[in-house]
């Protein structure tokens, strides 16, 4: 009996769902024993629903497997990424990325208590998730209370492919309406290179010295890129830690 090939290897001979006898098909497999009894490319299939003329949907979702090399490493995947794998078109890519955005928030949301910051490294796994994939630079502000314990996340600004303008000003506000006693800053480089620009090290002087006025610790900036584009392999960029806080 044909069986559907095992997840992260790419078949040489890929199954075809027509193949498979019906009770044996991502679908039925699904209806007699659940979602848990289904490997990764039959979850991912049943999302795609359907292959092209000249890409099986079973092929696909195994192809998707092998690329990433893991659901949990779609979960960084843009679009971008999944329309350069052949079959996936704008409408799967589309369907794909809604059920990425889901399992990115839940997974964001499923701590028993808010998170704690102790330093940049805490700060990229907070946010790498929310900024994979980014065409835009994003800069984000966390306001923490006296434990350095998360109070809230909240998007400052969302700019163009090249440039996200703050202000100070923009920065606190969220601060201290909540009665935040700290703030990490942090923003991402589309590039997924962290390394900081001219304008980047200036706002960050500005954001410092506000700090002083307002008496709210600016406990670091954080510049959020990928450790493949990262020379240091770490795919962010601290202020704290390079001294400039």
């Amino acid at each position: 009996m044909l069986s559907v090939p095992q997840d992260n290897a790419f078949p040489s001979a890929p199954v075809r769902l027509k193949d498979l006898a019906p009770g044996e098909r991502p679908q039925e497999r699904l209806e007699r024993h659940g979602a848990g009894a289904l490997s990764d490319t039959e979850l991912l299939a049943l999302i795609l629903r359907k292959g092209t003329a000249r890409h099986d949907v079973l092929f696909l979702a195994q192809r998707l497997l092998a690329e990433a090399g893991s659901l949990e490493n779609l979960l960084t995947w843009s679009e971008s990424d999944l329309r350069r794998i052949p079959g996936i078109g704008r409408v799967k890519a589309a369907q794909l990325i809604t059920v990425l955005e889901i399992a990115r928030r839940v997974r964001r949301g499923s701590a028993a208590e808010p998170e704690a910051f102790t330093d940049a490294a805490d700060v990229f796994r907070h946010l790498e998730m929310v900024a994979a994939g980014l065409q835009v630079e994003k800069f984000w502000v966390l306001c923490l209370n006296r434990k350095n314990r998360l109070l809230r996340r909240h998007e400052v600004t969302s700019g163009t492919a090249t440039s996200s303008l703050v202000h100070p000003r923009e920065v606190y506000r969220e601060a201290i309406r909540l009665g935040a006693a700290a703030i990490i800053c942090a923003h991402n480089h589309p590039s997924g290179d962290p390394a900081p620009s001219a304008a980047d090290i200036q706002v960050t002087r500005q954001l410092r010295d506000a700090a002083r006025t307002l008496d709210i610790d600016l406990l670091d900036h954080v510049i959020i890129g990928r450790p493949t584009r990262d020379p240091n392999r770490r795919g962010y960029y601290s202020f704290r830690d390079a001294g400039l806080l």
